[in-house]
């Protein structure tokens, strides 16, 4: 039931995006509600199948590639609407709505067999770690698609040729104030997320840190963060350069999500894929 649940989600995240393909292409405002309206119902149905697949294994549903992956489409998805609705940017769903429909068809395709639990993950830091990781994923997720629309529409304004489909962006200036909240929010979730992993891979293998693949590149990354983050304060890094890195630190979520875990082997690998 689970596998059909996700199936229906993904289809829903498809027309959604189709709608607001159609709103970017045809600058068709009705076609910008219809693409959020059918995301919405899309997530209503994520949240039925995560709720589900909850009941069904006793625990938060994240221990597998394919729970992780549907997982971190639901998140995307509340999040990017949630930024959605406070800026009223319906664009930013042409550029992170995808980001949720390919999880989501990446989980459907695979297996959503259930496996006995693994003793170091039985435990209440679970929800924790994970909840906290996968919002500041989701939140650098809304900042990646402010990034690529940033650098899109800088190119334009430079080249003096701003065409209709680009008068449906945000001023670079809304853009990179978008950048600018995602980073503060994101930042303090993925640096809380390190800190209860640590303290919880202490009482699971009886040590803070051992240099794991996955732990490295989680360090990768939040120094990526971090750097953007001080080069913000210090220096009043924005526009192109911060768009840049906030790009780059999305890639690094996507290598430490799934290249350290299908690339790599160490404590942090998946039993079920």
């Amino acid at each position: 039931m689970q596998i059909a649940i996700l199936k229906a989600t993904a289809f829903f995240y498809l027309i959604g995006n189709i709608f607001y393909l159609h709103f970017i292409i045809k600058l068709n405002e009705r076609s910008a509600r219809l693409g959020r309206m059918f995301i919405l119902i899309g997530a209503i149905l994520h949240a039925a199948g995560l709720t589900a697949r909850y009941l069904s294994v006793g625990y938060m549903p994240v221990t597998s590639l394919f729970e992780s992956l549907s997982f971190f489409s639901f998140v995307t998805v509340c999040v990017f609407l949630a930024f959605e609705l406070k800026h009223n940017v319906r664009v930013l769903g042409v550029f992170v709505a995808p980001v949720a429909l390919v999880l989501a068809v990446c989980s459907a395709v695979l297996s959503g067999h259930i496996r006995p639990l693994a003793p170091a993950l039985n435990s209440g830091w679970l929800p924790v770690h994970a909840l906290l990781l996968f919002l500041g994923y989701a939140v650098f997720t809304v900042a990646f698609g402010a990034g690529i629309m940033y650098l899109m529409m800088e190119r334009e304004l430079k080249a003096k040729r701003i065409g209709p489909i680009f008068r449906r962006l945000p001023s670079l200036d809304v853009l990179d104030d978008i950048n600018s909240q995602c980073l503060k929010i994101g930042f303090p979730l993925l640096t809380l997320g390190i800190i209860t992993g640590s303290i919880w891979a202490k009482y699971a293998w009886g040590s803070y840190w051992s240099w794991d693949p996955k732990e490295v590149w989680s360090l990768i990354t939040w120094f990526l963060y971090a750097a953007l983050l001080h080069g913000r304060i210090t220096v009043g890094w924005r526009g192109r350069k911060a768009a840049i890195l906030a790009i780059a630190g999305f890639c690094s979520i996507l290598f430490t999500f799934l290249g350290v875990n299908l690339l790599m082997s160490g404590l942090h690998s998946y039993t079920n894929l």
